[in-house]
């Protein structure tokens, strides 16, 4: 009898000794499936991308590696030209200083700035700099053929980025000019390219070009 005894205290003992340890066990199965669980839970969908423009998709708002020499702030900023009319907002701008100073000999500054929703393609420094001095100077001094080359810069519509995909459009100047391409990369009667395009001004849109456009006749 008391050999009995003695086994049943055994096997109690025995008992308690193991019952942690299973317990401990199943709580370490448990919190690893929670653990997985909140991992899984916390992961994006699989499906889910990240989004961006899809190539050739016209930008929204100015686009083009000229674009990066534009003040960042201040009057010749973006948003320091767009509340301005064209021909003050290019004035703003180091380097539009050459076609401001032809509006001026050509008397167009009231002009352009008092226009309407207009588009002006406006060459840079470096795109008059292409023309030799000589004849540049020759321009500069007749003001009948600067007006004539420089209303040939002006569409008298806002012309967005897909307006430019293709188009041909009368200028100021009656002779029509013709733009292509997509995305971020346009040219102008094939041989000006858009290095700052789809700049608001108060009153127009400007696309900055890398070439003077001369009239078709």
């Amino acid at each position: 009898m008391t050999a009995f005894r003695y086994r049943r205290a055994a096997l109690a003992l025995t008992a308690a000794a193991v019952l942690p340890l299973t317990l401990t066990a199943c709580g370490g199965d448990d919190s690893s499936s929670d653990a997985a669980a909140d991992k899984s839970s916390s992961s994006a969908p699989a499906g889910e991308k990240s989004s961006a423009p899809a190539e050739g998709t016209p930008a929204d708002g100015p686009f083009g590696p000229a674009c990066a020499t534009v003040p960042k702030d201040g009057a010749g900023s973006f948003d320091g030209m767009a509340q301005d009319p064209v021909a003050t907002a290019a004035s703003n701008n180091p380097a539009l200083s050459t076609l401001v100073t032809a509006v001026k000999k050509a008397g167009l500054v009231d002009t352009l700035n008092n226009a309407q929703n207009i588009t002006v393609f406006a060459p840079t420094n470096d795109a008059f700099a292409k023309i030799p001095k000589a004849d540049l100077d020759k321009v500069l001094a007749d003001k009948e053929m600067l007006t004539n080359i420089l209303t040939y810069h002006v569409v008298g519509e806002k012309l967005s980025p897909t307006q430019l995909e293709s188009g041909t459009y009368d200028t100021l100047q009656k002779s029509p000019l013709t733009t292509k391409g997509s995305g971020e990369n346009y040219t102008v009667n094939d041989t000006s390219k858009v290095v700052c395009g789809n700049v608001p001004t108060a009153n127009a849109t400007v696309h900055i070009v890398d070439t003077v456009l001369m009239p078709k006749s």
